[in-house]
């Protein structure tokens, strides 16, 4: 599978047709660093597993690793997610849920190929000085 359709899963996987902009203030709650894998349950171009990283500040999820592609949207407060991902003329939309740790939904990439979607924060280093 190319490039550009691993980042529509991506997208698709962590995107919903839900939009929660006036909760983005209290979408805090879901900041930092996550591990985010796909699995493809239909469709034939696309690979069986991917696994990626986002970053989560005040609401905005970006992508973190992975090849460059378009990736907008939110989480509400509620840990709804609603994004939006493009990749030169391929475009995927995603539903499901963050929750404190963890996170899991549903994907589509325009008619190529479908999936689930889990992810879970990655953990915190602070480092010290001895």
């Amino acid at each position: 599978m190319s490039n550009s359709a691993a980042l529509l899963l991506l997208g698709a996987s962590l995107s919903s047709a839900v939009m929660l902009p006036a909760a983005a203030r209290d979408a805090g709650t879901f900041n930092g660093a996550w591990s985010v894998d796909l699995v493809t349950e239909s469709g034939m171009v696309c690979d069986s597993r991917y696994s990626y990283s986002v970053s989560v500040q005040e609401g905005q999820v970006r992508l973190a690793s992975g090849p460059s592609a378009s990736l907008t949207g939110r989480v509400g407060a509620d840990g709804t997610l609603g994004l939006s991902v493009s990749n030169g003329t391929a475009t995927g939309a995603v539903s499901g849920r963050l929750l404190s740790n963890s996170g899991s939904g549903t994907w589509k990439v325009s008619s190529l190929c479908s999936g689930r979607w889990t992810a879970r924060r990655q953990a915190t280093r602070t480092a010290q000085a001895y």
